[in-house]
Formats: structure tokens, sequence, C-alpha cells
């Protein structure tokens, strides 16, 4: 049984009758453009064949009542009295309805089941597929057509101003408007994109190391703060206006750990435009070197990786097959995505594998992966 079937059948059990619609929002792995999206910079990601689910029925009582299978848990609010932020996975949908509702949407109650195979805490933007699950709900609800960039805006504020994390942009917006087939190019400052196809004969594998993160604990938001200082001491309103030139002046009296995170930011905006280049030329040999450098500036600039990512990177980096490896996410644990050739992807992810737990203890999950479209109405 596909997650499709699940979660309709789950419907079914709990409410006696077939949801009206079925809603589907997938994860993403980020090929390249790593701690740019805040800086209003260049990234690349793709939604992953890996999704939120959410069966939906509406309600006339202005209710919001949602059951989430994996956590047997149910969150439940009126949308015309949300209170204040508290704790939980609800948050999220809470989040998307004070957003709409702050931007004037007139929105309708509705009961549900949600169900997702995306992991938590791997970097693969759980949160964000249910964010966007969460709009497309009030979207389909409403009757009105689906607007992917302004549905990403409202999955960022609730991120950043109800959840409390300051995330960017770009894991609702490839989570709203990806599409098969291809990874997707984002400019983070206007929202535009252009669709990047995967070199032939390649294949996209996440390599998920079971060591966790969460946005708000971890050193995130700190790194946000030092990518901001560092921009106001340059005298540029984001690090995306800065380039490699410039950032070699003016650096007296910049903290050093300020100077690397402005390092990596200017370095990796360069890297998601030249990795574009190979990819439109077919040539995953060059985009492999620029995910490889990616992870080295991740690590030794922006230091969000840990012993964990650094020693996945390093053996996928150095089984057959793989063009390039890089941390993916936002970092201090979860998953490396690598480019790996199609005919060695089956064996590689065995090898990583095997060789990972030898070293660690720890049994990683492995995920060869197609890219998929953005958020849609599978059932309606």
């Amino acid at each position: 049984m596909n997650l499709k079937e699940f979660v309709q059948q789950k419907f079914t059990d709990l409410y006696g009758t077939e949801p009206a619609f079925i809603i589907r929002a997938p994860g993403r792995v980020n090929l390249i453009g790593e701690h740019t999206d805040y800086s209003e910079g260049f990234v690349m990601p793709m939604a992953i064949d890996r999704a939120a689910w959410l069966a939906i029925r509406p309600r006339e009582d202005g209710i919001v009542s949602a059951y989430s299978v994996e956590l047997d848990d149910r969150a439940e609010f009126d949308i015309g009295n949300l209170g204040e932020p508290g704790e939980g996975w609800g948050e999220y949908l809470k989040g998307v309805t004070w957003a709409l509702l702050d931007e004037g949407h007139e929105l309708s109650g509705w009961e549900g089941v949600l169900t997702s195979d995306v992991p938590v805490g791997a970097g693969l933007s759980s949160s964000a597929a249910i964010e966007m699950a969460t709009a497309m709900a009030y979207t389909v609800l409403a009757g009105d057509d689906w607007n992917a960039a302004a549905m990403a805006k409202i999955g960022q504020r609730a991120e950043n101003e109800w959840v409390g994390a300051n995330t960017g942009i770009m894991d609702q917006m490839i989570s709203a408007s990806a599409v098969k087939n291809h990874a997707l190019m984002i400019d983070c400052r206007d929202l535009s994109t252009q669709l990047v196809p995967l070199p032939e004969d390649t294949r996209v594998v996440i390599l998920d190391t079971m060591s966790r993160h969460t946005h708000i604990g971890s050193g995130y938001n700190d790194r946000r703060a030092e990518c901001e200082a560092a921009a106001k001491h340059f005298g540029v309103q984001f690090l995306r206006d800065l380039n490699k030139v410039e950032l070699q002046k003016n650096v007296e009296g910049l903290d050093k750990t300020v100077l690397r995170r402005a390092i990596h930011v200017v370095s990796e905006n360069d890297r998601v435009l030249q990795s574009m280049k190979a990819m439109q030329n077919q040539d995953p040999h060059i985009m492999g070197l620029y995910m490889n450098a990616s992870h080295d500036s991740l690590r030794d600039n922006f230091e969000v990786t840990n012993r964990d990512l650094d020693l996945m990177a390093a053996l996928a980096q150095e089984t057959p097959g793989c063009y390039g490896a890089r941390m993916t996410g936002g970092g201090f644990g979860g998953c490396v995505v690598a480019l790996v050739k199609t005919d060695r992807a089956e064996a590689f992810a065995n090898e990583v594998a095997t060789d990972y737990a030898n070293v660690t203890g720890l049994e990683p999950q492995i995920y060869i992966c197609q890219p998929m479209g953005g958020t849609e109405v599978v059932k309606s």
C-alpha cells in the first residue's frame, strides 16, 4: 500500500467516509547552495520521492483538527482564536494559519489525517512539507489557484515568526514549486527559478547519518545573525551583494569567525551558478567537484558539520561511482547528498552504509531518490 492509499484508508477508518481531498507535499534535498538562502543568494534543491500526505474534509465550525499517524497525536485549534505559539508538530499548522490570516486570507476549518515518510531532523525539510500541505489545504478549500511563491513565503513566515526558526525560503519554495525530473535553481532574492536537468546516467543518493539536529536548538540562528553582521560590516544589505574581490577588502576589525561565514556564503553562491552550468552541460564530474568544495567550506568556514557528517561525506567521496558528496540541510547532523553513476547507485549505497556502520556503530538510512514535482492535490 502506497502512502496515498494509506492516508486515505486511515482517514476512512477514523471518520467513516472518504476524504474530500488528498494532498502531497514533498520533502527536498539541496544539491548545492547551503546557508545562502537567508542572504538572498542562490540554491539548487530538488524535491524527493518522500512527502507529507494530508487527507482532509471541510468543517463548518472554524476548527482545524489533524491527526498525525506517526506520532499518534492530534493537533486541534480554533482558527479564530489561535492563542500564542506553543510546542509540538501542530505549531506548523497553526503558524501557517496565523500567517495566512495576517495577510488577509479568509480561512475555513477542516479535519484530516497526516502521514509522512520524510525523516524528521534529517535536513530533508519535513517541516516545510507539513507547512505546504497545510497551505494547500486552505487553498483548495477556498477554491483558489495554487500560488507557489506566495505560499512559500507564508510557510517561511510560519517558521520564522511563529515557530521561531530563522530559516530561509528555500525549503518551502522547492516543496511548493518543484518540477518532476529536474532540480530548481532558485534566486532567493526575487524567487525566480530555472529548471536544471540532472546529468544523464546519474542518481541522487541521500545518506542519513542518523545524527539529529533541531533548527532552534542548534547554531542555525547564530549563523544567520553572523551573516547579517558580516553584511553590515561590508555595507551591503545581504551577503548576496558581495563578490570575491570586495570580500578581500575592508576586513580590518571584522571578527574572524564572521569573516569565515562571509567567505562561505560568497563562495557558495558562485558554486551554485557554476554547478548549474555543469549540469546544463551534462557534466557530473565538474558538478561533483563543486559539491566536494561545498562540503569543505561548510566544515571549515561555516562550521555546521559534525563528526558523522564529515565521515559520511569522506566515505562517499572515496567510494567508486561517486562524482561528489556534501552535507545537505541545516547541518549539525542529518544527511549527506551524493551524485552517483546510475549503475553504481545500489552498490554505492551498500558499501557506504557498511563502512559507516563499521566506524560509528550507527546504521544509516540510504535513499536513492527521484526528482519529483511540488505540492499538489492528488485526489479531489
